[in-house]
């Protein structure tokens, strides 16, 4: 499957990369882990976490590494979701916030994505079922073990990446100087945001050519269903109307996409990513963060809608906790607006210049 992801995938410009000359360039890797044991009792005997940096590390006289960022990706993505002129473009280049000149980043594929170990790899619906903490504890791992980092200046991530955000918050809690989830909440996926997740994973269980995972061709019916599922939850309707403003240009697109992911997706991982969020509740630990955490949500998010009013409480839990809500606007793009820095830079700047050492 091609590494890119299901959520970022659906902006409706696909963004181009960045010119080499932009940054250093980017150095690509693979950490085995042996013998990783999953939260659940499995254990896999290799498992592979691919990734790509940019710049090198800096320690200090102690040795702590002061330069490292750690950036996590959404649901069904990899690390190359960054590497975009509307990421990468904005952040990484010469004096911009996150200059790779300057900073070391760390883009990971989590478990089940990209580069990584995961079903379709050949072990299918045999592969261990993994969840967030599985995936946070393997990219511990391979800062700690594989890049030899052992201090974030930053750690960011972009909708399930946010929720990773959350956890390195809350398991790691002085391994950082700095939090910034993008588009997520720190609380149970409940309610409509779970009932997504379950139909997508059910869509493609349901389709009698998934044959429990073991199947010659890829369930068309479930996929196509469950990647109309996605397409709808973390559409962003004022723009998509102005976008496809006839119902024969809003046919074409939707026919466009759709064709698009089901030569892209594969079912076995689909299911997988999806099917990892079960567990995550960061909710009752919030006041185990100590560095300071700046969320941002938008408005327009039909995800993480902003009336649940979950992240006010929340971040009232967090010492050095800051929540923002970004209005509408003709620049926000709904659920991917976690993907549009030129958007919320102006906070990342305040979050870098509050956590300085």
């Amino acid at each position: 499957m091609k590494a890119m992801t299901l959520l970022a995938a659906l902006l409706l410009a696909i963004a181009l990369p960045v010119q080499a000359a932009d940054y250093p360039g980017v150095t690509q890797g693979d950490f085995t882990i042996k013998d990783f044991r999953f939260d659940d009792g499995a254990i896999l005997p290799q498992l592979k976490m691919h990734y790509r940096t940019l710049g090198a590390p800096v320690r200090d006289a102690s040795g702590t590494v002061r330069n490292a960022v750690l950036v996590l990706h959404g649901t069904g993505g990899a690390g190359d979701n960054f590497l975009s002129d509307t990421f990468a473009g904005v952040l990484f280049g010469p004096g911009q916030l996150l200059d790779a000149h300057k900073y070391f980043i760390i883009l990971p594929d989590s478990i089940g994505h990209g580069g990584s170990s995961k079903p379709s790899d050949g072990l299918r619906a045999r592969f261990p079922r993994y969840d967030y903490a599985d995936m946070v504890r393997a990219q511990y791992a391979l800062v700690t073990e594989a890049l030899g980092v052992n201090h974030l200046r930053l750690v960011t991530g972009t909708s399930m990446g946010c929720m990773h955000t959350w956890m390195w918050g809350e398991t790691y809690p002085r391994f950082m100087d700095a939090l910034m989830p993008l588009a997520c909440l720190p609380a149970q996926i409940a309610g409509r945001n779970r009932m997504m997740r379950r139909m997508i994973i059910d869509a493609i269980r349901n389709d009698p050519a998934w044959h429990n995972g073991d199947y010659t061709q890829q369930p068309r019916e479930g996929m196509t269903n469950a990647i109309d599922i996605l397409l709808f939850m973390t559409s962003d309707p004022q723009h998509w109307r102005q976008q496809y403003p006839t119902r024969d240009a809003a046919d074409a697109y939707l026919h466009v996409q759709v064709g698009k992911r089901l030569a892209e997706y594969d079912a076995n991982d689909m299911l997988y990513q999806f099917d990892a969020s079960r567990n995550y509740d960061p909710s009752g630990e919030l006041d185990r963060i100590q560095a300071p955490v700046m969320a941002i949500n938008s408005a327009d998010d039909q995800v993480n809608p902003p009336e649940l009013g979950v992240m006010e409480k929340a971040t009232k839990r967090v010492k050095h906790g800051r929540y923002v809500l970004l209005p509408i606007s003709d620049q926000t793009q709904g659920h991917h607006t976690h993907s549009l820095p030129a958007i919320w830079k102006g906070y990342l700047a305040e979050l870098l210049k509050q956590s300085q050492r």
